[in-house]
């Protein structure tokens, strides 16, 4: 029989540590009497790599799970409101000075009486000339308009919009920090020499300069790209996939506004480039802007002048910092009595905030799995192939921005090269040449996106499917809906605040509302009556 485990020990902190550690603690009931103590070590010497700064819708359950009160969470973690990505130039190189754009929202698009997807009959032009994303949600004419998500008397988490955050890394790591502590979490600053391994090749202890040996029934590897427990003393192997995802360096510079009032953008701004792509984030005191490239297509010094070429003079007198990425994953992200969680486990690029959503999906499924009284190996298997399968598709999906591309640089048509896809992702754009994507594409548990966060990426890209009109024979009640999401588009920018108004009520005076959580579904039904 198992020993039971009454012991988590996490090694490191930053985002992934912290997160993890508060959501453990309160599901694990750190806090209360018989619950499983947890205790997190990090280094004072090491500093947090923030790179993207942004989130995904996600982190709002993750929030209310650990209890933190959404005005609280932002006032904290320095954040803005975020409702998805605008891409520049990523379809085409841009010619005379001509940009284009489009938008990846947080929405579910609207469907017809019946679950039946829109995306057909756009398809078929029955939304005429507008990008997909415009025609079935309201939130490209939002975000279009600089408006916030929600109104100050919308529920916590909740409103007409899909939203999540744009958030200040340092900020966020020290109140998941001070949360943690608040609910149980032991704090330790020390630095792990050694790790002592038994008989088995599991973890026996863990020796520090400053606390002695520390023992724990489960280990909690944040150590970052280290991997100081996952690689160096379980022996995962790293998986690169390097060969899928080009982008492995980054430069990054946090530049002011030319003015306080400045507006505050709604969306995380992703522009292509020669060699890769630029994220311009906004938060309330400051743009978080990076290039994020390879160094097979580019130089440090070429890449410096193409951020600086796109920051302007805002980054005059300011020094960007070199970011050196790890593409890839572990092949087992649990090994013996050793779990990786963040970067120890796997980094796939900033796009689309996988990392925060990763971190969020280890953190609530060894909640969720915890083997307190025994199962671990079994719990382990588990674990191992539901984090593969996510890191697996979420390659696909980031693959998808990309290859797709009809930009004419080398790093580009590198990317369209199909031998550079998956064969799952090979598969789908073929079946995608004669039908949109659909629920039946993604049929496992694990996937971090949907069928429709896929569309919204095809067709931005300009991907062509040939329908066939006599499978789709609703194209009245189609026009009648596009209509109905353009009307109603006209009433939300006119009844939702200026995202830099609503970030600063928020920050003066919180929500109004106390009352339950709105489950976000359809974006913008509210708006609508």
């Amino acid at each position: 029989m198992d020993k039971p485990i009454d012991d988590i020990l996490i090694v490191g902190g930053g985002t992934a540590g912290w997160i993890t550690a508060a959501y453990l603690a309160r599901r694990l009931g750190a806090d209360r009497p018989g619950g499983v103590r947890i205790t997190l070590i990090e280094s004072s010497e090491i500093g947090i790599i923030g790179v993207g700064e942004g989130t995904f819708p996600t982190i709002q359950n993750t929030m209310r799970t650990i209890g933190v009160d959404e005005a609280t969470f932002m006032r904290g973690a320095g954040a803005a409101f975020k409702q998805g990505i605008k891409f520049v130039d990523w379809a085409e190189t841009p010619k005379a000075g001509a940009h284009g754009h489009y938008y990846h929202p947080f929405a579910n698009p609207r469907l017809l009486n019946g679950g039946l997807d829109l995306t057909p009959y756009w398809l078929m032009g029955g939304a005429g000339d507008i990008p997909l994303s415009d025609a079935v949600t309201l939130q490209d004419k939002v975000c279009d308009a600089g408006r916030g998500p929600k109104r100050l008397d919308d529920p916590q988490y909740g409103g007409p919009m899909a939203y999540a955050y744009h958030f200040d890394a340092g900020k966020l790591a020290g109140l998941m920090r001070e949360v943690g502590k608040a609910i149980g979490v032991r704090h330790l600053l020390g630095n792990v020499d050694k790790v002592n391994l038994d008989d088995t090749g599991a973890i026996a202890s863990l020796t520090t300069r400053e606390h002695g040996d520390l023992t724990a029934g489960l280990y909690v590897d944040c150590t970052g790209f280290a991997g100081a427990l996952i690689g160096e003393a379980m022996g995962s192997a790293w998986i690169n996939r390097g060969d899928q995802l080009f982008v492995d360096r980054a430069l990054a510079l946090q530049v002011p506004y030319d003015r306080p009032d400045a507006p505050l953008a709604t969306t995380t701004i992703s522009t292509a480039h020669e060699a890769g792509w630029t994220w311009d984030i906004g938060l309330p005191d400051r743009r978080g802007t990076g290039y994020v490239y390879s160094s097979a297509h580019t130089s440090d010094d070429r890449a410096e002048e193409v951020l600086r070429g796109y920051v302007g003079k805002a980054g005059d007198g300011l020094t960007p910092r070199l970011l050196k990425l790890r593409i890839g994953h572990r092949e087992a992200h649990w090994v013996k009595n050793c779990v990786a969680v963040g970067l120890s486990g796997g980094f796939l690029e900033p796009l689309e905030s996988t990392g925060i959503v990763l971190i969020e999906a280890a953190a609530q499924m060894l909640a969720r799995s915890f083997p307190r009284a025994g199962g671990m190996e079994a719990a382990a298997r588990q674990f191992n192939q539901a984090m593969t399968d996510r890191y697996l598709r979420a390659i696909d999906f980031l693959k998808l921005h990309y290859c797709l591309s009809r930009r004419d640089e080398p790093f580009w048509r590198d990317n369209v090269r199909p031998e550079t896809w998956s064969d799952t992702l090979r598969d789908h754009l073929q079946m995608w040449r004669h039908r949109a994507p659909n629920a039946f594409d993604f049929p496992n548990l694990h996937e971090s996106f949907k069928w429709f966060n896929y569309q919204y990426i095809l067709y931005g890209m300009g991907f062509q499917t040939m329908l066939d009109p006599a499978a789709h024979p609703h194209v009245d009640l189609a026009r009648a809906e596009f209509r109905r999401v353009r009307e109603a588009g006209a009433r939300a920018v006119s009844s939702l605040p200026d995202h830099r108004a609503l970030v600063a009520a928020v920050y003066a005076s919180g929500f109004k509302s106390r009352g339950p959580d709105l489950a976000q579904g359809d974006a913008g039904e509210d708006l609508r009556r």
